[in-house]
């Protein structure tokens, strides 16, 4: 199962979902699925969001 640390660099930042929903031009529904682990972003997706929090992409997404 693929984990990720959204939620931890969220808070670090002090980003609201809907903050970092914006920043990623998505909805705030897809940011909580993919918090949750209920949705995979596209890999595509993935990388734009570790750039958003200027980090590599296993910084953000990890086997667990």
């Amino acid at each position: 199962m693929i984990h990720n640390k959204i939620k931890v660099l969220r808070a670090e930042r002090d980003w609201t979902q809907a903050e970092l929903a914006g920043r990623l031009d998505i909805s705030r529904q897809a940011v909580i699925s993919i918090e949750k682990a209920k949705y995979y972003p596209s890999l595509e997706l993935a990388f734009k969001i570790a750039a958003v929090f200027d980090c590599q992409i296993e910084d953000v997404f990890y086997r667990g």
